[in-house]
């Protein structure tokens, strides 16, 4: 269970051999159950993609659908009598459980303010997400903790499946890319389709190469919702309590103290827009493990740029120790960067001292 204000992850972590055994299952239950009470899944043949093979893996984790067959075809006649059809079929229903999103007319969005097209994957999650979760981390649906990792594991691996499906780029531009990256899950289950080259293109080996695919895809899905659990979540607890204390530390309000050091970055601007803080921080302060020196590192603009929204004074930048000191009148300083965004100091003071003079440099 998750105890305490912070969430922490404890009794049941994935391991490898879990998925060992799911992974035994997989294999197991591409052939027809003898006593024909196992559930029957469809999607399409062919060629196949992430969505699908992760739509797969992600509904045979539910317990309606709990290590279904999977069955692969175009025909109508064949999908129309199966449990369920993902991403083959042209229809939206869940009520009878089909899950295509290939047909003209089909808008359908993951809501919670994302507005990306979703895929067969992101039809399964938005379904069955919240129970998937639940029962991985062995946890109430309504427990809050299941909610803010839905929508985590949502945004941060469902979306960019969603997304590539659909076509949609992830930056407004018509220049061509700076370079090739062929590492994303997409083009890694891609590869697994078979070659061209490769003699044998039966159906059954096609089978073998999805079944593979499904084994990456639901890997990487679940090493996700387990790594939210026991690190993102936790360290989102940590910089929202200290985001609380920071009048404690400042009366100005932008100067936080990290109490543990953990991963801040991402989270500072999610809670400031949920806690409403106004003005944003722009500094934070936390002890350096390795060397105990205290850190103040300058928050950035937004996640993805360097810019600092308040960076150190320049006339800090590129000194060090004695220097520093005399030049801040501040002592025990140990740097500066060059670009302003972080510096230390030998005492929690110290830094604090830096982080006040920087705010009205």
């Amino acid at each position: 269970m998750f105890v305490g204000s912070r969430g922490l992850f404890c009794s049941r972590i994935w391991n490898h051999s879990l998925f060992l055994k799911r992974s035994a299952n997989f294999r197991a239950n591409f052939s027809t159950n003898s006593l024909g009470k196992q559930k029957r899944v469809g999607t399409h043949n062919g060629t196949f993609h992430c969505d699908e093979t992760l739509a797969c893996f992600m509904l045979r984790l539910s317990s309606r659908f709990s290590d279904a067959q999977i069955v692969r075809t175009r025909d109508h006649q064949v999908l129309e009598k199966l449990d369920a059809a993902l991403d083959v079929g042209g229809v939206y229903d869940p009520t009878s459980e089909r899950y295509d999103h290939h047909q003209k007319g089909f808008t359908e969005v993951f809501g919670y303010g994302f507005n990306t097209k979703l895929s067969s994957a992101g039809l399964i999650y938005k379904h069955y997400g919240l129970e998937i979760i639940a029962k991985e981390l062995q946890l109430d649906q309504r427990h809050p903790d299941v909610h803010r990792l839905f929508l985590a594991v949502y945004k941060y691996f469902i979306e960019a499946v969603d997304a590539i499906d659909n076509g949609i780029h992830q930056y407004d531009t018509d220049k061509p890319p700076r370079y090739e990256n062929n590492t994303s899950l997409a083009y890694r289950i891609g590869r697994l389709n078979l070659d061209w080259i490769e003699l044998d293109q039966s159906s059954s080996k096609e089978d073998e190469a999805f079944h593979r695919a499904m084994e990456l895809a639901g890997s990487e899905f679940l090493e996700c919702i387990h790594f939210h659990a026991k690190s993102w979540l936790p360290a989102r607890s940590i910089v929202m309590e200290c985001l609380a204390e920071r009048h404690d530390i400042d009366s100005s309000g932008e100067i936080m103290k990290l109490s543990k050091q953990c991963p801040w970055k991402l989270h500072i601007f999610e809670l400031e827009k949920e806690m409403k803080i106004d003005p944003p921080i722009k500094y934070v302060i936390y002890q350096d493990d390795r060397s105990e020196n205290w850190r103040i590192q300058a928050v950035s603009v937004s996640p993805d740029r360097f810019e600092s929204r308040k960076a150190l004074p320049s006339s800090w930048r590129g000194l060090e120790k004695e220097k520093l000191s005399e030049e801040s009148s501040i002592p025990g300083c140990v740097f500066v960067h060059m670009s302003g965004f972080i510096g230390a100091n030998r005492t929690f003071e110290g830094a604090l001292a830096m982080a006040r003079a920087s705010l009205i440099a």
